[in-house]
C-alpha cells in the first residue's frame, strides 16, 4: 500500500470559507432556489478570467495528442467523477477511440457511485493507477481537485511532471498544492459555497465548465468537428441517427432517404458526406 499524506500547506481554503448566507434551514424554498442561482451566476466570470491560462495549456496538449498522445484525467469525489463523466463522453461525441481521453478516479470504478473511504489520502495510489494505462511520455495529465490538496492527486501530478508528462490542475483554491505541482495550473476562485463546504456546487460546475471546455477544444483540433458539426459521432440510437442524416441532407442536398440510407451504408457523417455522388 502506498504512503498515507495529509498536506498541511498555508494555503487560505476559499473552498472551506463559511457561506454568505446563514439560517438556510429558515428560509423558503423560493428564497433557497434564487440564493443558489445569484451564486452559481459567479462561475461565469470566474472561468473567463482564466481562459488564458486554458488557451495555453490547450495549445500544449494539442501538440502531444496530434503526435499520439493521450489524456488523462484524475481526481477523487466530485472532482473525479466530473473527469470520469467527460472521458467517458468524448468517443460517442467525437467517435475517438476509448482510452483516447481517459478518466481515473480514487477508489476506481465503484467510487463513481459511493464513496470509498480514505482513497484520496494515499499520495502513491495516483501513480500506480495511471500506470496501469502505461501513461508515458507523449501523453497529458489534468490533475481535478477543488480544494487542491488531495494526496491522490498531487502525488499523481507530482510523478507525472517529473517524468516529462505535461501537466494541468483545476482548482478552486490559489496557491493550492495542486496548483503549485502542475506545469499549468488553472485556479478558479469561485468564493464560498453556499452551503458551506459543498465543493459539489460551484467548484463542481466551474471544474465541469473547464473540462467541457479542455475536450471540445481538442477534439475540434483534432479534426473532430466540421463547421460546427459532429460528424464523428457515434450513431448509438435513433435521435443520433435522424441528427446524422439531417447533417447529411445539408451538405450534401440528399432527400432525407437517401440521406438515411447513406448514413447507414457508411457508418459517420463524415464518410456519408464523403462518398455522395462518387
Amino acid at each position: 500500500m502506498g504512503a498515507f499524506c495529509f498536506y498541511l500547506y498555508p494555503v487560505e481554503k476559499i473552498t472551506e470559507k463559511d457561506s454568505l448566507y446563514t439560517d438556510l434551514e429558515k428560509k423558503s424554498v423560493g428564497e433557497i432556489l434564487r440564493e443558489i442561482n445569484d451564486e452559481d451566476a459567479k462561475v461565469h466570470s470566474a472561468v473567463r478570467a482564466k481562459i488564458g491560462e486554458i488557451e495555453s495549456f490547450v495549445a500544449q496538449a494539442a501538440t502531444r495528442m496530434k503526435k499520439g498522445g493521450r489524456l488523462f484525467y484524475i481526481g477523487a469525489g466530485t472532482s473525479g467523477r466530473l473527469g470520469v463523466v467527460d472521458a467517458s463522453e468524448c468517443p460517442p461525441t467525437f467517435g475517438v477511440p476509448h482510452g483516447l481521453v481517459v478518466g481515473i478516479m480514487a477508489g476506481g470504478d465503484s467510487a463513481m457511485r459511493k464513496a470509498v473511504e480514505f482513497a484520496e489520502d494515499d499520495e502513491n495510489r495516483g501513480w500506480d493507477d495511471l500506470q496501469e494505462h502505461e501513461i508515458g511520455g507523449n501523453d497529458i495529465l489534468v490533475g481535478i481537485a477543488a480544494s487542491g490538496t488531495t494526496p491522490y492527486v498531487i502525488g499523481a501530478v507530482k510523478k507525472a511532471r517529473e517524468k516529462g508528462i505535461l501537466t494541468a490542475a483545476i482548482t478552486c483554491n490559489p496557491g493550492a498544492p495542486v496548483a503549485i505541482a502542475a506545469e499549468f495550473p488553472i485556479e478558479i476562485n469561485v468564493g464560498p459555497e453556499y452551503v458551506t463546504g459543498s465543493t459539489r456546487m460551484k467548484s463542481g460546475t466551474a471544474q465541469k465548465l473547464v473540462l467541457n471546455m479542455i475536450s471540445t477544444s481538442l477534439m475540434i483540433k483534432m479534426g473532430r468537428v466540421k463547421g460546427n458539426k459532429m460528424v464523428d459521432m457515434q450513431l448509438s440510437n435513433n435521435k443520433l441517427v435522424d441528427r446524422g442524416t439531417k447533417m447529411v441532407m445539408e451538405q450534401t442536398g440528399a432527400s432525407y432517404e437517401e440521406a438515411n440510407a447513406l448514413l447507414r451504408k457508411h457508418g459517420s457523417v463524415r464518410d456519408a458526406i464523403g462518398k455522395y455522388n462518387k
